[in-house]
């Protein structure tokens, strides 16, 4: 006998939520070519030392994987405690520190807790493209503000737009992806004032995934942290770390913020393996900031070599640069690519980004370049 239902839902049909009808998966192209400088990587893979640490600590967590790992991981959550506390030089408890599987994860936590239907989101434009996936994946209502031409964001727009919209969440990447601009700190006062006017109250996310690459002088928002308990500033280890691989973004804020977070993460969410290759990378910040200090070296140079040749290229302090103008980006892309060379094509229409990368990299990158734009 056949119901009515199954003449109408024939074997095989899922039932996809409408608004992911059709939409394909968050990603840029991972290609096998010899200059991958497209997704914003450390090109200098961890040095054997500290290769020998993470796999010596990671081998004591095997022992233990019968278990499952410490829940509120509070020693890492000391461990980046204490970087955060010689990076910015910002002293920080415990309980104002989270983690997650990048800062994706981190991400995700804030809008699972603050988000939510009837809610809004508020970023401003370009900016990352996950904001409004994070949005949707958390039914929170996304809206996007307006940046400047020069990709700077107007205070009196900022709070313009936090007035009218009212969301209970904003945030604001700082160096800004993709166009490596940080935000002066008192823009960020200016949104945080326009935030804590909100009725039901705004949090305000910094993230600050390219900060450790800002130029000398340009300040972290982690500084604005005691006096704005509705202030979070989320990092990352991808970046300058060299761990993209690894998956470790973390989040300082006020012990009540952090708190909102530990309610909505899954059960046991940060591996012993994880916690335990990110305590031990941590045990070597000061040579993995050493190459840091190399990249902003090699990104500073790349700026100059760029408008030497006439091209427009956005300030940056990150460890990318925005770059351009072409009538057919595509083109140029393409024809890198065609030369070894895998840059993002992303950002506002006539820009491309590329990644800093090393030496021999960047060497490879300007001299497809010329041979594809002619300069």
């Amino acid at each position: 006998m056949t119901s009515d239902l199954d003449t109408e839902q024939p074997n095989g049909v899922l039932p996809l939520r409408p608004d992911l009808v059709g939409l394909l998966p968050y990603g840029a192209p991972q290609l096998d070519v010899p200059h991958l400088l497209n997704v914003n990587e450390n090109p200098y893979a961890p040095a054997p030392d500290v290769v020998a640490d993470i796999a010596e600590a990671v081998a004591r967590a095997a022992a233990g994987l019968n278990r499952y790992p410490d829940r509120d991981f509070e020693d890492l959550r000391a461990d980046l405690a204490g970087y955060l506390r010689v990076e910015s030089g910002v002293e920080l408890t415990t309980d104002q520190v989270w983690a997650a599987n990048g800062s994706n994860e981190i991400m995700l936590h804030v809008l699972q807790a603050f988000g939510g239907p009837g809610r809004t989101v508020l970023s401003f434009a370009p900016t990352y493209s996950m904001y409004p996936e994070y949005a949707r994946d958390t039914f929170t209502g996304w809206v996007a503000g307006r940046r400047e031409a020069d990709f700077s964001l107007d205070p009196d727009v900022a709070r313009a737009a936090i007035a009218e919209h009212a969301p209970s969440v904003v945030l604001l990447a700082s160096p800004n992806n993709p166009t490596g601009t940080a935000l002066p700190a008192t823009t960020v006062l200016a949104v945080l004032d326009a935030a804590a006017r909100v009725p039901g109250g705004c949090v305000v996310v910094v993230d600050e995934a390219y900060g450790e690459f800002r130029r000398t002088g340009v300040p972290s928002a982690l500084e604005l942290l005691p006096d704005h308990p509705h202030l979070a500033v989320s990092r990352t280890m991808s970046k300058a770390f060299g761990l993209a691989g690894a998956r470790v973004g973390y989040l300082a804020a006020a012990p009540a913020l952090v708190d909102a977070l530990r309610v909505v993460r899954l059960p046991y969410h940060l591996s012993a393996v994880t916690q335990a290759v990110a305590r031990a990378a941590l045990r070597h910040a000061p040579a993995l900031m050493a190459q840091v200090g190399s990249l902003r070296d090699e990104r500073d140079a790349l700026v100059v070599w760029l408008r030497g040749q006439g091209l427009t290229v956005a300030d940056s302090d990150a460890n990318f640069v925005l770059f351009g103008l072409f009538d057919d980006r595509h083109a140029i892309w393409q024809g890198l690519l065609d030369r070894g060379v895998l840059i993002r094509e992303v950002g506002p229409d006539g820009w491309l980004r590329v990644s800093v990368g090393t030496p021999k990299d960047m060497v490879a990158f300007k001299n497809a370049l010329s041979e594809v734009a002619g300069l």
